[in-house]
């Protein structure tokens, strides 16, 4: 694999570099704290205009067919200013799940309104304070020619303000089994759908969502009945791949912030930048750094290819970058001493993103488990 980005690859992640700096800067997140909203709709807007919502949806359907490794340097740029915006809920789960398992009249309907940014999308998975996709209790029982919905959602991103939900609903066995799950698309607005926003600790949006004998019809199906887990692990390792570019980002920005601290902050008269200890603490987040960056490329490399160890590479690149995301936030507070405790300063915000994203779609221990079961281990 190429380590190095193409030339319209790097056009990209300069305009989305360019973008998140101007428009998605940190105080803006500070903004939509203060206002009570999940994400700024006029940037959201701005972002579908320069293409960034339908990067890797087919020409086909109106997108640009760019690839993975061209979200994840969007992606990386969002990370970089801890920005709120649907781009992981929409832009990389909602059009994964639909170019990987829908159906072409699924495609036709909804893969244009994401690219052009009309269409907000959330995956409704876990059920319990902790991820575990298999273990899904709501229930879709047959109902007529479609099915009825019963159960709840916790901690849905993006949910909402989400237009269509993709859900994960038991249609057989018992919570747990692999087998026996199936994905449906289901209207926000549905009746029977019921959307508690959350008031979160990094400020950005998501929601738990009850379902109430939701009535959807047989084409509501994303996939195969009964069939749907191996789907549904294809669109979370992506996510925690663009979580992983995210974390990377957000690693990168808190890491330059530290090291310009310590070239001007001066105690007993000499720059602290000039303290040994504090230089080697600098030098092992450089160093975790450069290997999650390696980590994140061969991740999203492999899901341009198709590669057969996708999943493997995606649990190293999310407990690759939730531990060093981990390190450096954990620094940044700590090297910029007492203003790094307070709200008024940027640190705080990085840590709390940092919590948030080391647990979102499976934390540190939970992929360090699943590598090596799939390592055979």
């Amino acid at each position: 694999m190429a380590f190095v980005l193409s030339e319209e690859q790097q056009m990209l992640r300069d305009s989305a570099l360019s973008f998140a700096s101007e428009k998605l800067p940190v105080s803006q997140l500070r903004a939509l704290r203060a206002a009570g909203q999940g994400y700024d709709k006029g940037a959201w807007g701005e972002m579908a205009e320069l293409g960034f919502a339908g990067v890797v949806i087919p020409e086909e359907f109106g997108g640009s067919g760019f690839g993975y490794v061209g979200l994840g340097q969007v992606l990386e740029a969002q990370g970089r200013t801890i920005a709120a915006s649907p781009l992981l809920s929409t832009a990389l789960m909602g059009a994964s799940a639909l170019i990987v398992n829908g159906s072409q009249a699924q495609k036709e309907a909804y893969l244009p309104k994401i690219a052009s940014g009309e269409l907000l999308v959330a995956l409704a998975v876990d059920e319990s304070a902790h991820h575990d996709p298999a273990h899904i209790k709501l229930s879709a029982k047959k109902s007529g020619s479609g099915y009825a919905l019963s159960g709840e959602k916790r901690y849905v991103v993006d949910g909402a303000d989400a237009d269509l939900l993709i859900v994960a609903a038991r249609t057989s066995g018992d919570a747990g089994d692999a087998t026996g799950i199936t994905l449906f698309l289901v209207a926000g607005d549905a009746k029977g759908v019921s959307r508690n926003a959350l008031k979160t600790l990094d400020a950005h949006a998501a929601a738990n969502i009850a379902f109430a004998g939701v009535e959807v019809g047989a084409d509501a199906v994303l996939g195969a009945v009964d069939a749907g887990y191996p789907a549904l692990e294809a669109i979370l390792d992506r996510a925690r791949i663009g979580l992983a570019a995210e974390m990377l980002g957000a690693s990168d920005a808190a890491f330059e912030m530290t090291a310009e601290y310590l070239k001007v902050r001066k105690q007993f008269g000499q720059l602290i930048g000039s303290f040994q200890s504090l230089q080697h603490r600098a030098a092992i987040m450089f160093t975790e750094l450069e290997l999650t960056r390696s980590c994140v490329a061969a991740a999203l490399d492999a899901l341009d290819r198709n590669a057969n160890n996708v999943a493997e590479l995606a649990s190293l690149a999310k407990a690759r970058a939730a531990e060093t995301l981990h390190l450096v936030s954990n620094e940044t507070v700590q090297m910029h001493g007492g203003i790094g405790m307070t709200d008024v300063h940027d640190s705080g915000l990085y840590m709390k993103r940092a919590r948030v994203l080391e647990a979102l779609y499976g934390g540190e221990s939970f992929h360090r488990d699943r590598y090596a079961r799939i390592g055979g281990y």
